[in-house]
Formats: structure tokens, sequence, C-alpha cells
């Protein structure tokens, strides 16, 4: 599955979803490009849970904002 590629079809199927990539070391992908394809978050693993945690929620509140 193309990680660049995935995010920009559920985007075109709800464009209001958040999306979070939680990925290990990738050539495929890097940060600048998920927000390029409309990733709202991006995090290499191993993920810290409370990293994780805070991320949900930075998201969650910036769709309430919006």
């Amino acid at each position: 599955m193309n990680p660049i590629l995935q995010p920009k079809k559920m985007l075109s199927i709800k464009p209001d979803i958040p999306i979070i990539i939680c990925t290990g070391f990738s050539e495929r992908i890097n940060k600048e490009q998920a927000e390029i394809s409309g990733v709202k978050g991006f995090l290499m693993k191993p993920v810290v849970k409370s990293d994780l945690a805070q991320m949900v929620r930075n998201i969650l509140d910036e769709a309430t904002d919006s």
C-alpha cells in the first residue's frame, strides 16, 4: 500500500477525516511528504503512548476549532 496515495484516497471519500501515520524507518514517506498528502500527524516508531495521546488530542482540538 502506497503511504502517500492512501491518505489521498481516504480524503477523497471523507475530506475532514484526520489521519495519523505511525511508521518505522521508511524511505517511502517522511513527515513533509505526509503533510503534503493531507496527513494531520506523523509519528516514528517506537511511539511513546503519551506522544500519541497528545497528538490525537491536538488533532481533535484542531478539528473542533475549524
